[in-house]
């Protein structure tokens, strides 16, 4: 199991070949420590843990690592299903290309104002407009932590560990405490 900085994590996730809304999040705070703990995973490409925390407003920090292949059978009650909240990972859209999808993403909206249409079905062709190359389902709790995130902190045991101590260090060394 290797221990990857955050963000390389999500760079996965971008670059994965799977079904872009076939991905599925839970998250809330960590059972000890400062910050927040991810798992997102898809049914056809992996499953990863993150732990995050937000060094100032402007800047995350964080470790995360591969935990599964994918979601299977045993994985799949923890994590939620299309009734949750939403998330999406996104990369910007190239300046060349800004008009373009405006225009594109403009017409997806009047289209769903004149026609019957529902939440979900405006989301995703939104996230299929702006290119999206992961969104899906997400159970995320801004205080406490959902239901399954103990269950897959149980499940996987020996990454939980190693990447709390990871964090942990992570935050020794960028957090003063106290005057300097």
């Amino acid at each position: 199991m290797r221990v990857r900085d955050w963000q390389d994590i999500l760079e996965d996730v971008v670059e994965s070949d799977a079904d872009a809304s076939g991905w599925r999040a839970v998250g809330g705070d960590r059972a000890s420590g400062i910050g927040e703990d991810l798992y997102v995973g898809h049914p056809d490409a992996a499953v990863y843990q993150l732990k995050t925390y937000a060094k100032n407003p402007f800047e995350v920090q964080g470790v995360g690592t591969r935990v599964a292949r994918r979601i299977d059978e045993d994985l799949d009650d923890l994590f939620p299903s299309d009734d949750a909240g939403r998330f999406v990972v996104q990369q910007p859209v190239e300046a060349d290309e800004a008009e373009d999808v405006a225009n594109e993403l403009e017409e997806v909206i009047r289209a769903h104002a004149d026609a019957p249409t529902t939440p979900d079905a405006l989301f995703d062709d939104v996230m299929e407009t702006l290119d999206s190359p992961a969104f899906g389902p997400a159970e995320f709790e801004l205080t406490d932590r959902p239901d399954g995130m103990d269950e897959l902190a149980e499940t996987f045991e020996e990454a939980e560990e190693m990447l709390d101590a990871e964090l942990d260090d992570l935050v020794d060394e960028n957090v003063s405490r106290g005057f300097e």
